[in-house]
């Protein structure tokens, strides 16, 4: 809409001219943007003239005039006043809302919604099964395990106490997150079970034997590991090996994060750099941070390093680059920065099943940085 549109589409609602819908519209500004919504007008008498505006007007324009005026000139001032006031700034709020109007539903056609609980299972033959799609029961046998999805969704190994197959001949399976997914749960042989954020993917024996239960980990995943002196529990990333006995803990080791990080919530962990054999050991509340640097255990917040399990975003003084990230996997977006990436830092939560323009939006808010979406590319400026 242009100024003179929305100047004329005003001049005619004073005039008591305007179409219903044009009343409609500036109806709508008028309680939006007048007095703080708490002025309510007569549509009837807005529809003849503007007298309920004039009074309106005379209300808070008449205080600060010279009360000596004669009602007439009052009226006079504050009808002029009115229009004035309509014309001045109805233009700037229409042609506003107008925008946002238009941004909105260019938002929604490209509106990308969250990710879904979706997996693909790969079995030691090569077989693939996409999880979303399989029925629940029996998948596969696998070793001396059963593979079954629960009707829940949980992928469940179950070890057959009659198999014929030797416990020594042990299959290895592994499942594979892609990015704008995550799933939940994996029940491991010996009752462990993983949760799996997207773009992310986990390596496993159909039966644990020996005297070691290890897996092998690339991305994000939470462990629930059952206690088993006799049989430590190991998860091998591309840097380091975290041995437990059971434990509840958190190992983000995605490959394009800066560092790795472990977070442990319940038990005692025992990490092992991969380049020099480094060993650290982690107590509840606290998260080693390994790069190729340094290796760190610092006191953390266990809640945002499990945020995402319990379906949220949670941000404290983290930078665009790092939440971007997040995002990236979590809708399967691609992000792009235009000009100077931002260097402000944001904190706060937010549902990550909200679509990515609501998310986007509440970081928009804080004035450091603007979006904007085409397609699945998200546009990152200052």
């Amino acid at each position: 809409m242009k100024k003179q549109q929305a100047k004329d589409m005003v001049s005619r609602y004073v005039q008591g001219k305007a179409t219903p819908e044009e009343r409609e519209l500036l109806d709508k500004w008028f309680y939006q943007n007048l007095d703080n919504n708490t002025y309510k007008p007569d549509p009837k008498s807005l529809e003849k003239n503007d007298g309920e505006i004039t009074k309106h007007l005379m209300k808070h324009i008449g205080a600060h005039q010279n009360k000596a005026k004669t009602i007439r000139l009052w009226t006079r001032i504050a009808a002029a006043a009115s229009i004035l006031i309509f014309l001045s700034f109805g233009a700037f709020f229409l042609l506003r809302n107008n925008n946002q109007q238009e941004q909105i539903a260019k938002n929604q056609i490209y509106n990308i919604a969250p990710g879904t609980n979706n997996a693909i299972l790969t079995l030691a033959n090569g077989k693939t099964i996409v999880l979303n799609n399989s029925q629940k029961g029996l998948l596969a046998k696998q070793g001396a395990s059963a593979i079954n999805k629960s009707a829940n969704g949980e992928l469940v190994y179950q070890q057959r106490t009659n198999s014929e197959t030797p416990i020594a001949e042990i299959a290895y399976n592994s499942i594979t997150i892609p990015r704008g997914a995550e799933y939940q749960v994996v029940v491991l042989p010996d009752g462990s079970k993983v949760w799996i954020n997207a773009a992310s993917s986990l390596r496993y024996p159909t039966a644990f034997a020996g005297n070691e239960r290890k897996v092998e980990l690339t991305g994000e995943a939470y462990f629930e590991v059952v206690h088993n002196p006799a049989m430590p529990f190991r998860i091998v990333t591309s840097s380091q090996t975290v041995e437990v006995l059971g434990t509840h803990f958190n190992i983000n080791a995605y490959n394009d994060e800066p560092a790795v990080k472990t977070t442990l919530l319940e038990g005692k962990v025992k990490i092992t750099a991969t380049a020099d054999n480094v060993v650290r050991y982690l107590l509840p509340g606290q998260q080693a941070e390994l790069n190729s640097s340094a290796f760190t255990v610092n006191a953390t917040e266990t809640d945002k390093a499990i945020a995402w399990k319990n379906g949220r975003f949670m941000f404290q003084n983290d930078n665009i680059q790092y939440i971007m990230r997040i995002i990236s996997r979590w809708y399967n977006v691609d992000v792009e920065y235009s000009g100077q990436i931002p260097t402000d830092n944001f904190g706060g939560g937010v549902s990550r099943f909200k679509n990515v323009s609501e998310v986007l939006n509440e970081l928009q808010l804080t004035g450091g940085v603007h979006f904007q979406i085409e397609g699945r590319k998200i546009i990152v400026s200052k």
